[in-house]
């Protein structure tokens, strides 16, 4: 496909999604039924030469038949399908399940089903689908209104980490919190772009390496399309993305690489009703034998989740707030627990300004784990502080990948046992990267990893001061992170 031409179905894609809009259907509305058509269509193209799949579509739902229908009888032959393949098994299944049209108008649904009849999607590029796709995915992200940023990590800061863990062909990945799949993406990016894959290689990439977990179905039906357009499974492999809670269990399976941003706020809950019937929350607590210790804190739950699957010489990067970092009671239990049993090697400390949702302040966690061992595995943590002093907007000064470069460079994927301080007492007090002795780390009170050493110029220099944005989004972030610790309090309070 010439560039003229992917130009032309990618501006076509965006531009139905700015039709439907004037119609209430928001960009996630859209996606959802890209998903559901898309997968048809390309149903239909693998059941065809060269092909010849047999695909486990109904005879009635194939896509010859939605083609045919107009005005009210092709609305109601689209609501019966997405309710009837909403109850089949496997990946079909979770596509379609608990599907709904979300487009009122029929002549638009034809339009858009004609439009993607007219391409041949099979044939199209890997990266050509996932441009469509990724785009729309970050534009959902982007309507505050929808909530979808909670689910989608900044692409660029994914891509970081990966050129940091550096995932190697015939490994296991994993995301028990995938939402719609940066993090898997990004690692088979990485893997088909610095590695000459043999047969061997491709069919265990394609078929066995990833695996992830994701509740909400909606995203989860996103994560799978992302995953099946960027050549990830197959419309009839088997699921490779549980719909189920990681954290109820630990079922067994062991990865050799956990990537994962797992969801933002402190607590797990549950909805029920009452005697009254009066709708109530409840803390989520997990028993599970596994766990150094039992907390409704869904963060540090993920985190001993996460050391649990890995295998034992696996590697992970976590993306966790602060309060992971200074909690007392049962998070400073977890540290010491981590410090102990894995070798927490590195902390990026994330800066302001990167998520969709507002106030969050980040790290990325990078841990290797090991076996049983008398002595703590971590001997130093070397932390870069990508923080203090900067500040990105969403829209205005975004995340950009030469931003990470010179993280990435101190980290030194090639040989991270041989890094370099920058920082140094004398000479560079403002330098961003600085390790830490294990004793110096444990002797902290609560054995705190919230660690800073640069001067905050916002507080001393007047003369310097930001862009008016910028400082007005800075006072936003804060007035959040406040506002998401009152609301834990209170919570702590009602019970």
């Amino acid at each position: 496909m010439s560039a003229n031409q992917t130009s032309s179905v990618v501006s076509k894609v965006w531009g139905f999604s700015n039709l439907l809009r004037d119609d209430g259907v928001s960009y996630g509305d859209y996606l959802e039924q890209l998903t559901y058509l898309l997968f048809l269509k390309m149903a239909d193209e693998f059941s065809k030469p060269p092909y010849n799949r047999v695909l486990p579509i109904p005879e009635q739902y194939k896509w010859t038949k939605l083609t045919e229908k107009r005005g009210a009888e092709l609305e109601v032959f689209y609501i019966e399908l997405l309710r009837d393949l909403g109850q089949l098994k496997g990946i079909l299944g979770q596509i379609f399940t608990k599907s709904q049209n979300k487009i009122q108008d029929p002549a638009k649904l034809y339009k858009l089903i004609d439009m993607i009849d007219k391409e041949q999607w099979s044939l199209m590029g890997v990266d050509i689908k996932g441009q469509i796709y990724e785009g729309l995915l970050e534009k959902n992200a982007e309507d505050i209104k929808s909530g979808a940023g909670q689910y989608f990590t900044p692409r660029t800061l994914i891509k970081g980490i990966v050129q940091c863990m550096k995932p190697e062909p015939m490994r296991t990945i994993a995301d028990p919190a995938l939402g719609t799949g940066g993090f898997l993406l990004a690692a088979y990016d990485y893997i088909v772009g610095h590695h000459d894959l043999d047969k061997d290689q491709k069919h265990f990439l394609k078929f066995k390496t990833f695996f992830g977990n994701e509740i909400v179905a909606n995203t989860r039906r996103l994560a799978l399309m992302n995953m099946f357009l960027h050549n990830i499974g197959d419309i009839d492999s088997e699921n490779f993305i549980s719909p189920n809670d990681a954290l109820v269990s630990d079922s067994g399976d062991r990865y050799d690489y956990i990537l994962s941003n797992p969801p933002f706020g402190k607590k797990s809950s549950m909805t029920f009703t009452n005697e009254e019937g009066e709708q109530e929350k409840d803390d989520l607590t997990y028993n599970r034998q596994d766990f150094w210790v039992t907390t409704s804190n869904k963060q540090l739950n993920f985190l001993q989740h996460i050391r649990t699957i890995l295998k034992i010489d696996g590697k992970a990067a976590v993306v966790l707030p602060d309060n992971v970092l200074f909690e007392g009671g049962t998070g400073e239990t977890i540290r010491k627990k981590l410090l102990e049993t894995t070798d927490l090697h590195t902390i990026l400390r994330l800066p302001t300004g990167i998520f969709y949702k507002q106030g969050v302040k980040a790290n990325v966690l990078f841990f290797d784990n090991k076996p049983a061992s008398k002595e703590p595995w971590t001997k130093e943590i070397w932390i870069y502080d990508f923080r203090t002093n900067i500040h990105f907007t969403l829209k205005k000064h975004p995340l950009k990948p030469e931003d990470l470069q010179d993280y990435i460079q101190c980290y030194n994927p090639a040989n991270r046992h041989e890094r370099t301080e920058t920082w140094n007492a004398d000479t560079n007090p403002e330098g961003r990267w600085r390790k830490f002795s294990y004793e110096e780390i444990i002797s902290r009170d609560k054995a705190s990893l919230d660690i800073s050493w640069i001067k905050d110029k916002s507080l001393a220099d007047f003369d310097n001061l930001p862009d008016p944005d910028v400082l007005a989004n800075g006072i936003i972030d804060n007035l959040e992170s406040v506002l998401e610790s009152f609301r834990d309090m209170m919570g702590k309070l009602e019970s």
